[in-house]
């Protein structure tokens, strides 16, 4: 079989997430968890590895002739269709013992992010999409609900707004830390959430826009169909594409036309 519809790759892809989160979750505040330090100076834990070569074995079995991408072992070539992982978004979270961590699980096709999963069993939340078939979410645990469609929010005025940034040293280090502080004055209320969570609280309406820099294709392709499939909009900072772009504006999409003249200091100004 080579022909997939779109629902066979989301079963596939949660039930790869369904794997992941085991692996990771097992190793989660472990005692022996062995952390090191990879070339760019971020850290990599033998979780991560564990959970990448699970879901890549799994591809492999399921989806031999797609390539794939991940965070940890790299790229085994070029497709139509890849799938782009990143085994623990938050790795410094999780070797801390924060629980703002989770797998990511995205399939672009012809270069189009198509299918995202976004797995924290940490926070004991999924959240998923399709393009098509809207984006979803499940609570497990005390709060344990059955699937429940997401919607971004409404807040149709940045003064209105809460916004996350994730870091201000990301922002400073790529040289836009001014255009964050002129967004933080334009908005209501300013937080750093950080990591992939941020991302899903726009799609949940929880959030009205979240932005960052330093980011890979790996940080991204798995949130772009949710937050898009939630009626929102997700470009690059300068609003352009964002899978390979190095940074990403997620909004309410209400919101996004003004919250990119305003990174960009090109509102008018008034009187």
């Amino acid at each position: 079989m080579t022909d997939y519809s779109l629902a066979d790759d989301l079963a596939l892809a949660l039930d790869l997430a369904d794997r992941a989160d085991a692996i990771s979750f097992d190793r989660f505040r472990s005692l022996d968890l062995v952390v090191e330090t990879k070339p760019d100076r971020t850290p990599v834990t033998d979780a991560d590895k564990a959970v990448e070569r699970a879901i890549r074995d799994g591809l492999d079995a399921a989806r031999p002739n797609d390539s794939v991408l991940g965070e940890e072992f790299g790229s085994n070539g070029e497709s139509a269709r890849q799938w782009i992982i990143d085994p623990i978004d938050g790795t410094a979270n999780f070797l801390r013992g924060v629980p703002v961590w989770g797998t990511l699980i995205a399939l672009v096709i012809d270069g189009v992010p198509t299918v995202g999963v976004v797995s924290s069993p940490a926070l004991q939340k999924r959240w998923w999409a399709s393009l098509g078939a809207g984006a979803w979410m499940t609570e497990a645990g005390p709060n344990a609900s059955t699937p429940r469609r997401l919607q971004t929010s409404k807040v149709a005025s940045l003064a209105d707004a809460s916004i996350s940034y994730n870091s201000l040293k990301g922002w400073s280090e790529a040289g836009h830390l001014p255009d964050l502080l002129r967004l933080s004055e334009a908005v209501w209320r300013t937080r750093a959430y950080g990591e992939m969570w941020a991302y899903m609280m726009v799609a949940e309406g929880l959030v009205d826009v979240a932005c960052e820099y330093d980011l890979q294709a790996y940080d991204v392709a798995a949130l772009i169909p949710i937050v898009q499939e939630a009626g929102g909009r997700f470009t690059s900072a300068a609003g352009g594409d964002a899978l390979w772009a190095g940074s990403a504006l997620a909004t309410n999409g209400l919101l996004h036309t003004e919250t990119e003249h305003t990174l960009k200091g090109t509102l008018p100004k008034l009187g």
